[in-house]
């Protein structure tokens, strides 16, 4: 069953500390070729995590909406046994993140506090912790787009430097804890006959489909990102360039509108049920 959506979102996400993340944009569009339109917290300013935990719970009340996230919905589980070998957490996806919660006091829905105090010796924070490739553990579906050529996803369990996915994905762990009692999220729920559901994306994946050179995803100008929007059959963002946030979650926004009427994006043929449960997979890898 190929799922239908009347509207489609990708929040380009952060895990950085505080209230506010200059990280996050929000854009939404409608079935059609209309550019999606980046989205405002209410009272404007910066988007908040729980901010848009609550922006997506409402949305998701008002028409079937297809909400895309970039970052990690759990950390490898199939190859290593467990999420934090050694450590008693939870075996699948909605527990662990419901654990997650229980664990982390940071503002925000962040989860620094993770990462730093009560499962330190998981992660890599630098040289003092030893040999990096120790650390660099995937799930099944980053080890096949990287299989594929698509490049080498980062590890959430890398938690240095400005590329690393650590604190954005545990934070995002607990964004989904909160609004999954609201809305499904694919692998681990089934897609909906009717309404609304969350995805992993990768915002690479749709930079490749509009044509954007391996390595150069970023859009940082108006022209790179309506040459983009016009090979995924997008109209053109008019007015002033977003920021390369905002471009990423634009331009990946429509092409989401795009990938998911293809059937084959919904049955990859690696997912079966054990990573759907534990793992679970990236949207648009197949």
């Amino acid at each position: 069953m190929t799922p239908r959506f009347a509207r489609y979102a990708v929040i380009d996400w952060s895990g950085a500390r505080g209230s506010r993340h200059k990280g996050i944009a929000v854009a939404l569009c409608e079935a059609g070729d209309a550019v999606p339109t980046l989205q405002h917290p209410p009272g404007g300013g910066l988007w908040s995590r729980r901010a848009v935990a609550d922006w997506l719970i409402g949305k998701a009340g008002e028409a079937p909406t297809l909400f895309g996230f970039d970052f990690s919905f759990a950390p490898p589980f199939v190859t290593r046994g467990g999420y934090l070998p050694g450590d008693d957490v939870p075996v699948t996806g909605p527990a662990f993140w419901a654990y997650v919660e229980s664990v982390c006091d940071d503002e925000d829905l962040g989860a620094v506090s993770l990462l730093e105090r009560t499962h330190r010796r998981h992660f890599y924070f630098g040289k003092a912790d030893g040999i990096k490739a120790d650390y660099m553990h995937n799930r099944l579906c980053e080890a096949h787009y990287n299989a594929q050529g698509g490049g080498k996803p980062s590890t959430v369990y890398d938690a240095i430097g400005a590329a690393q996915v650590a604190k954005a994905s545990f934070a995002g762990m607990r964004l989904l804890h909160h609004v999954h009692a609201h809305v499904p999220v694919w692998p681990f729920d089934p897609p909906p006959e009717d309404g609304s559901l969350v995805v992993e994306i990768y915002t690479s994946i749709a930079a490749r489909a509009a044509g954007r050179p391996k390595g150069q995803s970023k859009m940082r100008d108006l022209a790179a990102l309506n040459d983009a929007l016009l090979a995924i059959e997008s109209l053109p963002h008019e007015g002033l360039p977003p920021d390369d946030h905002g471009a990423d979650a634009i331009l990946t926004a429509a092409w989401l509108r795009r990938a998911a009427p293809r059937p084959s994006l919904w049955t990859p043929p690696m997912l079966d049920e054990k990573i759907a449960a534990t793992e679970g997979w990236t949207f648009g890898i197949i």
